[in-house]
């Protein structure tokens, strides 16, 4: 039996639903949701396994027009996914009518690999709507096979997949079949804690954190880890931390519950928090958290 490989990538607008997506494809908890737009910030790879097939699956952040250093840095994983996909998935919702970055639009239609265009959400539409979406979408990029989905209903998402094991080429496996992602344990604690960060927190907040483990120490029964919160003023470390610690408390209970769940055993979490002034502009701090990867 001839086995297929390759690697899939997922493009869009901020809050489209690609992680939602790329977590239904996976059947594991690796991209953080929030409703709020950057939430993610890396690429992250998913990985699919079957008998005669691995589909490499990608998460990229939405695309925006870079503000600031770490902005740059998002949109350079962004256009790192053109270059080795084997397939394009193009993500939109209902009630979208363009990308937000010309250039971007013009490598999704100029594509010479197989596009898939995605209009997600059609469970808040109606046929009309949807059918006006579908017109709009097929003339603007003809190159693209259009499926209406509902990532979070689950709503086409086999069929999106099943087309996906379709178009990749004949190949082995890039991973051990056993691999479920190309991130480490600690990149998953860093984003569950900020995930929790970007639930609890409004405004500036969540955008200013990022979260560093310095410790992961597995015993039989339990994991010890402690991990840094870091914000660029003074005011957002006592924002983070609330009154008598009664904030980052809370972040800290949800963060363990969840990791529990992810690990499959106890887990014990400590949580700091620092200052650490302008770090979304600092190249080589941006390079430490694993941006900038020029």
């Amino acid at each position: 039996m001839s086995h297929k490989a390759g690697f899939v990538n997922i493009i869009g607008n901020p809050n489209v639903g690609k992680s939602t997506l790329m977590n239904a494809f996976v059947g594991e908890k690796l991209s953080i949701i929030t409703s709020k737009a950057q939430t993610t910030r890396h690429r992250i790879l998913g990985i699919v396994n079957g008998e005669n097939f691995q589909v490499v699956l990608s998460d990229t952040p939405g695309i925006i027009k870079p503000a600031y250093e770490l902005q740059s840095s998002m949109m350079d994983f962004v256009k790192s996914a053109f270059e080795d996909a084997d397939v394009l998935v193009y993500m939109v919702e209902i009630g979208e009518k363009e990308l937000k970055d010309e250039a971007f639009f013009k490598k999704i239609t100029n594509s010479k690999i197989p596009v898939l265009l995605l209009i997600n959400k059609i469970d808040i539409s109606n046929q009309d709507q949807l059918e006006e979406q579908v017109k709009l979408w097929s003339e603007k990029v003809p190159n693209a096979l259009i499926y209406p989905i509902s990532a979070l209903e689950g709503f086409n998402v086999k069929e999106v997949f099943e087309k996906i094991i379709e178009l990749l080429p004949e190949s082995p496996a890039f991973y051990p079949k056993d691999q479920l992602t190309d991130k480490p344990e600690r990149f998953f604690v860093n984003e569950n804690i900020r995930e929790k960060i970007l639930l609890n927190y409004k405004k500036e907040i969540p955008y200013a954190v990022e979260v560093d483990t310095e410790e992961f120490f597995e015993e039989e029964n339990i994991i010890r880890m402690r991990s840094v919160i870091m914000v660029e003023r003074e005011t957002q470390k006592g924002i983070i931390i609330g009154h008598k610690g009664s904030a980052l408390k809370k972040v800290g209970v949800e963060a363990r519950k969840d990791l529990e769940k992810f690990f499959g055993k106890q887990v014990h979490l400590e949580l700091y928090v620092k200052v650490n002034k302008n770090w979304r502009s600092d190249q080589r701090q941006l390079k430490r958290f694993g941006y900038n990867q020029k």
